[in-house]
């Protein structure tokens, strides 16, 4: 039986985790489970799933989750605060542990996942953006094994031969990430001047939380990933190329000196990459339908238009300088998606947040953890200060 920690449990990718979990109770139990503050949320799952512990990140609420827990009569410890996700992270409760906590508030329980030898499945994409180099310093220490849910990562570990950094031993020209072009493909930064929360959180293709719909639709997303593509695989920003490919059917390919291109191909759904990484090497049932290429009769390729999307070359630019400029990069990229979201900043002025703080905070090298906690932290403080001014 393999015990899993859900790190976000309410989110997307935690639905959907449960969901393949569900589908297979003789070999999965959850014994952790966690949210930020959706307590009548997390309190159903707790009553459905029965973990041994219950997490919620904010301590001003872990008393009504208590009682919510208490009125249904489940036994689950409640704890609150960041040293409770790191227990339900590192804990010997669980074998594995779904990383899924959006943005850098993951980051901590991230590493501790890490350090602590578990099968660390990870979701938070700015885990490995901020800390990259101490994510794979951490694994080295504990032992333990990382394997990506992003479906463009997942795809591009089934479409390599061996668990090895060293591409180039293993014949790699390059990595293609495919990207689905997000809501606004096509249209001219003319175009975009008034575009709202709702209109940017309306994906044509995936289910996601309104943060990550809203990368997706700067194409920011797009560039967490190429950062993220270069800690996981070793492979050097010249060497990933960015594709277009609206249908979101090849999740990403992989190029190989001889002319050979391996894709992963699958119904746009997070479920086959979570049945993948909970199961690995094996493979099992995940709900998911099959491909019908008939059906789908084509499918489309096109290079990203980086003058009205400019995130993706900002996110290129950050992988560039090195140091601590992707920390800056992700801080300045939070901090502008959530005024926009708020109704305090236009849409392409989330570029503009984030092209500013790179310019004023240079990237610098990092060692240690507390670093990096630091230099998020001035960044969303300068981020702050220019979304202030131009909302002014």
């Amino acid at each position: 039986m393999n015990r899993i920690a859900l790190l976000g449990a309410t989110g997307s990718i935690g639905a959907s985790t449960l969901d393949v979990v569900a589908r297979h109770p003789d070999r999965f139990r959850v014994t952790a489970l966690t949210a930020h503050h959706k307590v009548n949320e997390l309190a159903d799952l707790c009553q459905r799933f029965r973990p041994e512990i219950a997490v919620i990140a904010d301590p001003a609420r872990e008393a009504e989750l208590t009682r919510r827990l208490k009125d249904a009569g489940v036994g689950s410890r409640v704890m609150s605060g960041p040293a409770a996700l790191i227990e339900a992270a590192a804990g010997s409760h669980a074998d594995c542990v779904v990383a899924a906590i959006v943005g850098a508030a993951g980051l901590e329980s991230t590493l501790a996942a890490a350090r602590a030898g578990k099968r660390l499945l990870l979701a938070n994409k700015e885990s490995v953006v901020m800390a990259g180099a101490l994510l794979q310093s951490a694994l080295n220490a504990g032992g333990g094994e990382l394997l990506p849910l992003d479906s463009e990562h997942n795809a591009i570990f089934q479409c390599l031969p061996e668990r090895r950094r060293d591409l180039s031993r293993l014949g790699v020209r390059r990595i293609l990430l495919t990207a689905s072009g997000g809501p606004f493909r096509g249209r001219r930064r003319t175009e975009l001047a008034s575009v709202t929360p709702d209109m940017a959180c309306a994906h044509p293709k995936w289910s996601m939380g309104r943060k990550i719909s809203v990368d997706s639709a700067t194409l920011m997303n797009k560039g967490l990933e190429v950062i993220e593509a270069h800690f996981l695989f070793g492979a050097a920003a010249a060497d990933i190329e960015v594709v277009v490919h609206p249908q979101s059917i090849v999740h990403s390919l992989v190029e190989y000196r001889d002319g050979s291109v391996l894709a992963q191909l699958g119904n746009p759904d997070m479920r086959t990459a979570i049945a993948h990484g909970l199961a690995w090497p094996e493979r099992i049932e995940a709900g998911v339908a099959p491909l019908n290429l008939i059906e789908i009769a084509r499918l489309d390729f096109e290079a990203p238009d980086l003058e009205t999307f400019r995130c993706l070359d900002l996110a290129y630019q950050a992988l560039q300088a090195g140091g601590n400029a992707p920390t800056t990069l992700n801080a300045a990229n939070e901090e502008a998606v959530d005024a926009f979201l708020r109704g305090r900043l236009p849409f392409l002025a989330i570029a503009e947040v984030i092209e500013a703080c790179l310019a004023r905070l240079p990237g610098t090298p990092t060692e240690h953890l507390a670093d990096l906690l630091d230099s998020d932290l001035t960044a969303r403080r300068e981020a702050q200060r220019i979304i202030a001014r131009l909302a002014a």
